[in-house]
């Protein structure tokens, strides 16, 4: 096969594929002639024979345009050609080019009909185009002609209107963004007037209108400040919020909550007031105790700053025991008494506000959503008055602060008033307690069950010692006194008067002090301290006892017990004075 490929090149000759593909599209893709179809036609042909002669040509000559016919038909000749073979097998071939054609030219003949028809169409349809063409040149020209001489005029006055009103809302934006710049300046006024509603709405509303003009660059800056200025005003009403804690003021506390609403946070307010009433208590109690042993420290030092509150009360002397206790108490009353006019501006709060709902029913939704937060409030505040009080293993709570602090010192040297007037103070504290949540304070009344056992065991021993000595010692005989004398006069026996007297509570309140039914906060939410009249009322029970006796004056007093007293016969405990340092003329601090 190579040789005939060399033999054909050499004398010029192409495949038939090579030969077509030389053609011009236009002669590749001829239609046969009239002449051609005709004679195709002409020729006597049977359609069955010839669809037969079609069926038998190889798929391989349909397979694709780029099958090469020439090589194919090379390849398969036989190694020794034979002239009669090659002859036969090439009528064959013509017989099957001729069928081809045949068929060709009959389905191009059926198809001329809608040729023709589509061609006509397609003229047609190019006259619409240049049509359409020559009615769009005369429009454009004819608008040219309008633009000019009448329309660019008056659009030209709209155009002008529609700027000027631009530049006015520009200008009215302008000014606005110029008065939000400037409202940090009020900001911060505000913020020192404490006027923190009016702060938070102004920002709030600052934030609405720096939204509307998000568009101009200048203004993302503004709006991150003035969320910065926000996260500022929250955190001054978290520290105005820890204020309520030892202070309570209601007009004070009516902004921070009026300001926390307007925030969407009264939930978070009250989670967060009742950390900071927690964190007093820790806070209030370790500072008075500090302030007590660096005073009787003496110096500067700081090392009693880092040590625990625990360790702190060991360090307490004798002497600043009781000042120390009566000053501890009293700060806690005033966290206690905080806490209690809290809960009562809500429950004050909560019923105006009942009343305008109830008036007013329009607003079911904002309805249900305040009383969900007055309802959340309500529990967290009856919640929070076992947490203060007992504190549930926590380490703030009033009563463990106590506990460590009546523990952290040996009561059993203190003198018998001392010790008593210690006993009186916790006392008046568990009523406070009782009062507050109605806990009968278990871990108060087993400390000072400790401190009292502890206490009386080494009072006792001393005692008995002094009276063996004296009954050893002393030579006894009567003593001279009046016939109006009674043993009540004795200071170790006045405790008798005392529950004899109908006037006198057990819980040594004064005779002046308001009927058992008003509570102790009832009684001194407008003022004062119960634990500051702790120590007066001592001396009002002295002098209302004194007076009992029939005596008019401290002198009188003074020469009656000189009448029957002799100081050679009384012993030394019997001519003390009664008046101690916690109840005298000077006190210690």
């Amino acid at each position: 096969m190579q040789k005939i490929k060399s033999l054909m090149t050499r004398q010029g000759l192409r495949s038939p594929q090579e030969s077509v593909n030389d053609l011009s599209p236009i002669e590749n893709l001829r239609i046969p002639s009239k002449e051609e179809l005709r004679e195709l036609h002409e020729e006597p042909t049977d359609p069955q024979a010839q669809q037969e002669i079609i069926n038998s040509i190889e798929e391989v000559y349909f397979s694709n345009d780029s099958f090469d016919i020439v090589k194919y038909e090379l390849e398969r000749l036989p190694p020794v050609l034979s002239l009669q073979e090659l002859e036969e097998y090439r009528d064959k071939l013509k017989q099957q080019q001729a069928a081809v054609s045949k068929k060709v030219a009959d389905l191009i003949l059926e198809k001329q009909p809608a040729y023709v028809e589509e061609l006509e169409r397609v003229t047609s349809l190019q006259d619409g185009l240049q049509l359409a063409a020559v009615i769009c040149t005369n429009g454009r020209r004819h608008l040219n002609i309008a633009k000019e001489g009448f329309t660019q005029t008056s659009l030209g006055l709209l155009a002008n209107q529609r700027k000027r009103q631009l530049l006015i809302g520009l200008l009215k934006s302008l000014r606005t963004i110029k008065t939000l710049q400037r409202t940090d300046v009020r900001l911060s006024e505000m913020l020192e007037e404490e006027d923190y509603p009016g702060a938070i709405q102004l920002c709030l509303e600052c934030q609405k209108a720096a939204s509307t003009f998000k568009h101009y660059s200048c203004i993302s800056e503004l709006n991150s400040k003035l969320q910065d200025t926000l996260e500022q005003i929250e955190e001054q009403l978290d520290v105005a919020l820890s204020k309520i804690c030892k202070n309570f003021d209601i007009n004070h506390y009516t902004k921070v909550q009026q300001a926390y609403r307007l925030l969407g946070k009264t939930q978070t307010a009250m989670d967060q007031l009742h950390m900071h009433f927690t964190q007093a208590i820790h806070n209030t109690v370790f500072q008075v105790v500090l302030g007590y042993v660096e005073l009787c420290a003496g110096n500067t030092d700081t090392k009693f700053q880092k040590l625990q509150y625990k360790d702190l009360c060991t360090h307490i002397t004798s002497d600043s025991y009781i000042p120390c206790l009566a000053d501890l108490c009293k700060a806690l009353w005033e966290v206690m008494l905080s806490y209690y006019l809290t809960m009562q501006w809500h429950e004050n709060h909560d019923q105006d506000e009942a009343a305008v709902v109830s008036s007013d029913g329009n607003n079911v939704i904002g309805s249900e959503e305040n009383s969900f937060d007055r309802n959340y409030v309500k529990k967290k505040l009856e919640h929070g008055l076992s947490r203060i009080w007992q504190g549930w293993g926590l380490n703030f709570d009033v009563q463990l602060k106590v506990k460590t602090y009546l523990l952290g010192t040996d009561l059993s040297n203190f003198k018998y008033d001392d010790f008593i007037f210690v006993l009186d103070v916790i006392s008046r504290l568990m009523q406070v307690g009782e009062e507050f949540c109605g806990s009968k304070s278990e871990v108060l009344q087993e400390s000072i069950r400790k401190q009292s056992v502890n206490y009386f065991k080494t009072y006792h021993r001393t005692r008995l010692e002094e009276l063996r000595m004296f009954l050893e010692n002393e030579t006894w005989e009567l003593c001279p006194v009046k016939s109006s004398f009674s043993i009540l006069q004795l200071h170790e026996f006045k405790f008798m008067e005392q529950s004899r007297s109908p006037s006198v509570s057990p819980s040594k309140q004064p005779a002046s002090a308001v009927s058992s039914t008003v509570t102790l906060f009832e009684q001194y939410c407008a003022g004062g301290n119960p634990f500051e009249i702790q120590a007066d009322s001592k001396d009002d029970e002295t002098e209302d006892v004194l007076a009992s006796n029939g005596y008019e004056s401290d002198e009188q007093e003074k020469s009656a017990y000189q009448e029957y007293d002799s100081d050679s016969d009384v012993p030394e405990e019997l001519k003390r004075d009664y008046v101690d340092e916690q109840t005298g003329d000077a006190p210690i601090k």
